[in-house]
């Protein structure tokens, strides 16, 4: 026992009138009117031919196959406008554009279709533009490109509201409904019938509302399954069919909202709305519908246990079913009969009554699958032309660029083989790149090597010196902090850059040693930007400490009162500006006292440090460097050193 399959009720665009006076499009796309105005009895001849072509179409969709009188209707019409020296109107382009699709040749059709929204929209006749729109949007339904499809239903929608065009909203509305359906989005589906039914009831469609409800109320009678909703909307197909005296819908509603009876088991009711859809289906000769109320009639006796009553009303239901080769209603008929003979114990009418229905299901599936092959083939059929276009396109843009000719293939020649000489080049920078890359980084963990044990050497010094002063507390809390950089210096020698907290928490134990070695003679601050974090920024290891080693030894130590040593990190840009300033002797005192004591002394950490930064912008592509500055007081006597370091900011 099924619903009755869905009707397609929407009305088809018929052609609308043609103006008096056509217009003739000059090179630059204009349209003027011409001097000399078709004659009325030409226009009237044209408008006729194209208004008999949309029905003859409407008919070949039928299965009519009268596509070639269509083609009549089109070649008379054309024949009559290259007559009159006339452009052809946009309507003709619409025919040609559904005959084109009835033959399948889906390029033409398409471009025909563009012809006449193009043509329509310079004369300003907006309904048959409107018409042309709907077309398209029809067009991608079956050709699978449902998101064209939407867009053309869309555009419809906007001109018809802004141009306030009559009965094309709730056609555009019904097409975006069908799209939602293939696309498996039942409620996308719903909402559209909704807009179509009040876009109907606003411009007084009646029967284009009726057919939103009626598809509405179907939709929730099984896939949305709402009782209540499918109720109310076919109801209003019902009450509004009644008023109009529209059998179709009376009778369509009614063995639907029969249906949605007999789902919540109420039979009487369900009895009641199939024998008044028969009332209206059998006099009407709608052999579909009424094979579907009587079987369902006979279907709902078998349940109460009426069998005679059942076998009666399924015998009708079959006589109504093939008279139109109803296959859909066959199949379940009969399948319904095996199982009530079935459940009587008769098992020889129930293996008849199945092998009909097998016959009849099989001949059901044969015609559902031919129209899904007939919806692939055109898809397939739409894909390929679009590969044909796109590879003719292609052909003839191949064909343009051979006859440029001899001069042009020698310029193409020589362009590609620069090309491959400077990509040759190119690979060779960079595989010397490369190299030099990996040099640098060796030469790097080269200096690093020599620049731990010049710091150690100085370390020593200060330990030793703390051993002959006997002082035993100084020597072990000098020897644990000691320790504990020797730890980080080792952790830290087989790494190219390590964060920025590592290094200040070995420049920290660097100073703590200092000033115990000094007897507290100096004290230090030690600055971080807030928008620098010492965990995700990397900088080179060690770099920062040979320069604090000169302020303090070169700057601080030679004064007689305390000095400070102040370290700022501070970011800018794409590397870290480090400023370490002292108040101590300044550098020109302090090279005097150096070339005193030592001629020939020239600074090993300070030196390897210059070489490593060096290396740095090598490596990374920086150009960052030191700059000293020699601080002076008011009278221009020195009162110590600042030294800008730009560190690389390494990720």
């Amino acid at each position: 026992m099924k619903a009755i399959t869905r009707v397609i009720f929407i009305i088809g665009i018929a052609a609308g009138a043609l103006p008096a006076y056509f217009p003739v499009f000059s090179r630059t796309g204009v349209p003027t009117i011409i001097k000399n105005p078709v004659s009325a009895e030409d226009t009237a001849k044209i408008n006729s031919l194209i208004k008999k072509g949309f029905l003859s179409v409407k008919e070949s969709s039928k299965g009519s196959m009268k596509s070639e009188k269509t083609e009549l209707f089109i070649d008379s019409a054309t024949l009559l406008c290259e007559k009159n020296k006339i452009d052809f109107p946009p309507l003709l382009h619409l025919l040609k554009a559904e005959f084109y699709f009835i033959r399948s040749d889906f390029n033409t059709s398409e471009q025909e279709a563009a012809k006449c929204i193009e043509k329509a929209q310079n004369i300003k006749d907006y309904m048959s533009q409107a018409k042309g729109l709907i077309f398209l949007g029809k067009y991608y339904h079956r050709t699978g490109s449902f998101s064209e499809s939407m867009d053309a239903f869309t555009k419809c929608i906007s001109l018809s509201e802004e141009k306030k065009l009559k009965g094309i909203i709730p056609s555009c509305y019904y097409g975006q409904a069908k799209v939602m359906k293939t696309v498996g989005d039942l409620k996308g589906e719903s909402k559209y019938y909704e807009l179509q039914a009040e876009a109907a009831l606003n411009e007084n469609s009646l029967r284009l509302a009726m057919d939103a409800w009626c598809s509405n109320g179907s939709l929730f009678l099984e896939k949305m399954r709402d009782s209540r909703k499918a109720d109310s909307l076919l109801k209003k197909c019902l009450n509004m069919s009644l008023e109009r005296k529209d059998s179709i819908f009376t009778a369509f509603s009614s063995a639907q909202l029969g249906w949605n009876f007999y789902l919540d088991r109420m039979f009487d009711s369900s009895i009641y709305y199939y024998n008044k859809s028969l009332s209206y289906s059998l006099p009407s000769k709608q052999y579909s519908s009424s094979a579907n109320s009587l079987g369902n009639l006979g279907t709902i006796n078998r349940d109460l246990g009426n069998y005679n009553s059942a076998i009666s009303y399924y015998g009708k239901a079959i006589e109504q079913a093939i008279k139109v080769n109803d296959w859909y209603n066959l199949q379940w008929i009969y399948m319904d009969m095996s199982n009530m003979y079935l459940s009587q114990g008769d098992t020889s009418n129930a293996y008849i009554n199945y092998v009909l229905y097998k016959k009849y299901s099989d001949d059901w599936i044969k015609s559902e699958t031919a129209k899904g092959i007939t919806e692939a083939r055109i898809k397939y059929e739409v894909d390929t032309h679009n590969k044909e276009l796109a590879l003719l396109s292609l052909r003839l843009k191949n064909n343009r660029i051979l006859n440029i000719g001899f001069g042009g293939l020698i310029l193409l020649t020589v362009t590609i083989g620069l090309l491959l000489f400077r990509g040759s080049k190119l690979k060779d920078r960079h595989r010397i790149s490369e190299m030099n890359h990996k040099i640098s980084e060796l030469t790097q963990a080269n200096l690093r090597q020599q620049m731990n044990p010049h710091f150690i050497f100085n370390t020593l010094n200060s330990i030793q010196y703390y051993m002959y002063q006997n002082d035993k507390l100084a020597t072990n809390t000098y020897l644990t902090k000691f320790s504990s950089l020797m730890r980080k210096i080792l952790d830290n020698s087989t790494k190219t850059s390590i964060p920025l907290r590592d290094e200040l928490d070995a420049l920290t134990l660097y100073l703590d040693l200092e000033r115990l070695r000094f007897k507290d003679k100096f004290n230090y601050e030690i600055y971080v930007d807030e928008e620098i974090d010492p965990l995700l920024y990397k900088v080179p290891t060690m770099l920062i400490q040979p320069y604090v080693e000169n302020s303090i030894c070169h700057g601080l130590m030679p004064k007689d009162e305390n000095g400070v040593v102040k370290i700022g990190m501070k970011l800018n840009e794409d590397h870290i500006v480090c400023t370490i300033e002292d108040n101590g002797i300044g550098r020109q005192a302090a090279q005097e006292r150096r070339k005193m004591k030592d001629p020939n002394h020239n600074s090993l950490g300070t030196r390897i440090v210059s070489s490593r930064l060096d290396l740095v912008n090598s490596l990374y592509g920086t150009s960052l460097n030191t700059v000293y500055t020699d601080l002076k007081n008011e009278q221009g006597e020195p009162e110590g050193t600042r030294v800008e370091i730009h560190i690389p900011v390494i990720s």
